[in-house]
């Protein structure tokens, strides 16, 4: 049996989403951060050499890293169909928009969140990653405008991987969706559907999810 560790507030919402857009069999384990410091507790950090989520467990394998974990279960357990083959119009756009996600949008938060606790007087590098952040965001609301979704027409794990930079890590504050209008149209349309709904109750039930 498949098991999800879910941590709170983490990407390994992404895992619980595809499993359900899948209608899958599979355990939930949810772990809540530390009070003291915020982070995973030590039993999730005994899961995986890295000690970061997501973390999936199935039969003797332990696997972590989103990406791996989004091919690994679209193939093994989705025959493949959020994940379009070579000989499909759709390809390359999901390949980009899959890595996207965390080569880039993730990329850009953390290296913001490391440096707004830098050297305030040195504010070259915290401007260099200013400009990376607002071209990826031009980019997903150029992309969103000419197509429903990242990977193209259908929903695929491009779309699984880049929605939690779009919400759940903006709950800290940052970027707004007030002049993202293709942006915030396509949340709407993911906040709606009913696999969504579903994950998003298991992993932070009694919070609504950040999708404005």
């Amino acid at each position: 049996m498949l098991t999800v560790h879910h941590l709170g507030i983490s990407q390994s919402e992404r895992i619980v989403w595809l499993c359900e857009e899948l209608q899958l069999e599979y355990d939930f384990k949810r772990y809540n951060r530390r009070a003291d410091n915020n982070l995973a507790p030590d039993e999730y950090k005994a899961l995986h050499p890295m000690g970061l989520a997501p973390v999936i467990q199935d039969g003797n394998l332990i696997l972590g890293e989103s990406g791996a974990i989004c091919d690994y279960i679209d193939r093994k357990y989705g025959g493949s169909m959020h994940s379009p083959d070579p000989g499909h119009a759709d390809f390359a756009d999901h390949l980009f928009w899959f890595h996207f996600a965390n080569g880039t949008v993730m990329t850009n938060g953390m290296m913001q969140l490391m440096l707004s606790r830098a050297d305030a007087n040195n504010p070259g590098p915290m401007a260099y990653v200013s400009d990376r952040t607002a071209k990826a965001w031009m980019m997903i609301e150029q992309r969103l405008a000419e197509a429903e979704f990242f990977g193209g027409g259908q929903l695929t794990t491009a779309d699984i991987m880049m929605l939690f930079g779009l919400t759940t890590a903006r709950l800290s504050g940052g970027v707004t969706l007030d002049d993202k209008p293709n942006t915030a149209d396509y949340l709407k349309r993911i906040g709606e559907r009913p696999a969504y709904q579903a994950a998003w109750a298991k992993c932070e039930p009694g919070m609504p999810p950040k999708l404005d």
